[in-house]
């Protein structure tokens, strides 16, 4: 059972330790912190750790180090999600329960081959707001009996959410409240759109979507302060968050930094980091100029 805090205005800066922060990371931290300072509110701190392959004790240490000398203070202790999987496995076995996820034994290559098959008859394989194409119905379309003689096998599976049904279980017109850049006001919420989402991996415990809606209602969130590129993904927080009881924050997704190729500010793409302000001798109050703030 989830137990859900009531206290005043709180809000998050989520990183994942997987690379070092950029200015849009320092964007996201210092909208977060200046709005929880302007309502009297609370801004903590979460590390999205649950891809322990790629994270690392030292991509964490600097984020610390980072978020230090921009000036930002936290409320401790900071929430690790890689000390908190059974919470977000107590999430899926509630929905497990309920019928509402289904395992997924198909792997990237089948579904790789699957999409581009169909697509080579002239046919578009539909595609999700990020443009990933969706899962297949194979897995979904399988008999109770299949299913358990694959998990019985002992076959590598993710567990994905049944749409249609999940949809049919909220019985309700998802909505959310927007404050931020874009649209504003009550967004209707478009879950479909993603398909059959992946809740947990053989690999992985959870996913980005379960653990999030599962951390920011444990840590009593109210404002969830995040990028653009993030927005779409809201409708499907809104539908775990209804199917799991839980409650719906605020949200506010702000604009993105774009690099000198149009593109968002990447981890991959080695864009400027805080760290490298921090090198030359830069302060934070230059940065925060850099970046409009």
């Amino acid at each position: 059972m989830i137990e859900i805090p009531r206290q005043k205005p709180t809000f998050r800066f989520a990183p994942s330790p997987n690379g070092s922060l950029h200015l849009g990371h320092a964007l996201s931290a210092i909208l977060n912190h200046d709005m929880a300072a302007e309502v009297g509110g609370n801004f903590l701190l979460r590390i999205e750790d649950i891809d322990q392959a790629r994270c690392t004790p030292d991509f964490e240490t600097g984020i610390y180090t980072d978020l230090s000398w921009l000036g930002l203070s936290w409320q401790e202790p900071v929430r690790r999600q890689s000390e908190h999987f059974p919470a977000y496995q107590e999430a899926l076995q509630t929905l497990i329960a309920r019928g509402l996820v289904y395992p997924a034994f198909m792997t990237r290559g089948e579904v790789k081959a699957k999409v581009a098959a169909f697509e080579a008859e002239g046919r578009s394989w539909p595609r999700d707001p990020d443009g990933t194409p969706l899962y297949p119905s194979d897995d979904r379309d399988r008999s109770d009996a299949e299913r358990q003689r694959l998990l019985a096998s002992g076959m590598k599976h993710a567990w994905r959410l049944d749409m249609e049904r999940a949809l049919k279980a909220a019985d309700a017109p998802l909505h959310w409240q927007e404050g931020g850049d874009g649209d504003t006001g009550a967004i209707p919420a478009d879950p479909a759109a993603w398909g059959d989402v992946v809740l947990s991996r053989s690999d992985a415990p959870s996913s980005y979507h379960l653990s999030v809606v599962v951390d920011d209602a444990v840590q009593g969130i109210t404002h969830v302060v995040r990028g653009l590129d993030l927005f779409h993904a809201t409708s499907i927080h809104r539908l775990l968050q209804t199917l799991l009881g839980l409650p719906e924050p605020l949200y506010h997704h702000h604009r993105l930094l774009l690099g000198n190729d149009g593109k968002k500010l990447s981890k991959s793409l080695g864009d400027t980091g805080i760290a490298e302000w921090r090198r030359q001798d830069l302060s934070p109050a230059e940065l925060r100029s850099r970046i409009s703030l």
